[in-house]
Parts: structure tokens; sequence; C-alpha cells
């Protein structure tokens, strides 16, 4: 590929992601900033919510051709909140929760949020963090929440593999799973960030898994992205 195709692919990329970001309803985009190189898209200005910023790294990784994401936007409140209020969102989010069961407890310094406890499954980790991330007022999340399964599973790996087959966005032919005791490795290659996020809640849904080491690659596949959201 020569120089000047490489630059002329760079811009087509960042000008896709520019359209997607204007056109996601989730994103107030006229403070961000796109550059791109070789299919890594960096992401850079200010928005006014911590889920705002992570929005605009899904609507990112959506993009065909995006081989991996720079998020460097930084949260700027125009309306800031005291840790006392943020923590009490924050703690009534997490305990009206019925998977939670009271295993989280929160921690608010200077709007960043600080998750610790210990659940029975990798999902109720990630949904701690979800339950948070919305709360006005939140910077960052800091997840130490730890994973101790009540029972050793068996055949995870099986498991994990009949549920990539069964999901309708994984192409399960280019995965390779591995099992270490709870720990789940994931390689291989598939075509979009869809696809790579997807087959990590997979994996991380299988009972007695306590981490999942996400290796797999996103190739580029720049042909048509002109037309990747229109």
């Amino acid at each position: 590929m020569t120089t000047a195709t490489i630059i002329d692919t760079d811009v087509r990329l960042r000008d896709t992601v520019i359209r997607q970001l204007d056109w996601d309803p989730e994103i107030d985009a006229r403070s961000l900033g796109v550059c791109a190189s070789e299919g890594v898209v960096t992401v850079s200005g200010f928005t006014d919510t911590y889920a705002e910023k992570l929005a605009a790294e899904r609507a990112v990784k959506r993009i065909r051709g995006v081989r991996a994401v720079a998020n460097e936007i930084v949260v700027r409140l125009r309306h800031p909140r005291t840790d006392e209020d943020i923590a009490r969102d924050a703690a009534d989010a997490v305990s009206h929760s019925e998977a939670l069961e009271d295993a989280v407890q929160v921690v608010v310094h200077h709007g960043h949020i600080t998750l610790s406890g210990q659940v029975d499954w990798l999902f109720q980790r990630q949904l701690a963090e979800d339950l948070v991330r919305h709360v006005r007022g939140v910077i960052a999340v800091h997840n130490h929440i730890a994973v101790t399964p009540r029972a050793e599973a068996h055949d995870v790996k099986q498991r994990i593999m009949r549920a990539l087959h069964h999901h309708a966005d994984v192409d399960a032919r280019q995965i390779e799973v591995t099992v270490s005791g709870h720990v789940v490795t994931l390689t291989g290659t598939v075509g979009s960030w869809v696809e790579h996020e997807a087959a990590r809640q997979a994996a991380a849904q299988a009972a007695g898994v306590t981490r999942v080491d996400n290796h797999i690659g996103v190739a580029s596949k720049v042909a048509d992205l002109a037309d990747e959201i229109w």
C-alpha cells in the first residue's frame, strides 16, 4: 500500500468516525476531535458526562476499519456535584439491583468512583460498573470488585464455544478459546469491534470465569468506509 493510499484511507476513516459521532444521539460531538492513522482512531476533546465519554468510544468501535481506539476525552462537568451526592446515587443504583445483593461497596473521591466487594459471576462485576457510570457527576469508574465462584465449573471451554457459535454477531470459526483455571483467553481475528466485544461478553457469562483476557485482533477492512453509516 502506497503512502498516498494510506493517507487517503486515514482521511476516509476519520470522516466516517466524525459522521458517526455527529449521528449518535447520546453524543454531543461539537467538542470532540478525531484523527486516524492506519486503523487506530484517537478521539479527544471534552464531554459533560462519563457515560458520554464511553458512548463515544462505543460509537467509534462500531465502525468497520477501526483496529484500536485511543480515548483521550476529558470529562468536564458543567455542573459539578459533591462526592456525597454522587456516592448516595451510586449506592442506590447498586443496591436496587437484585443481581448484586448488597455485595458491592462504593467510594467516591473527587468524582472518581471506586467499586469493591466480592461477587460470584463476572457479569455481576460488569453490571455494577454499568449501573454507576450513568450517575450524574461521575468523572471515572475504577472497578476493583473480586470475582470468586462458589463452585468449580466444568466444561467451561465447551460452554463458551457453544455460546460463541450461537451468537449472531460472532464468527466463532475465527476464535480460539483457552481456559486455565478460572481465566479464559480469547485469540484469533474478527472483522469488527462489535464481534470483539460480543465474544468477550459471551465468555464472561460462563460459570466459573473470573477473568477474560481478550487478545482477539480486529482486521482492518476499509473498502466501504464512505458508506459505513449511510
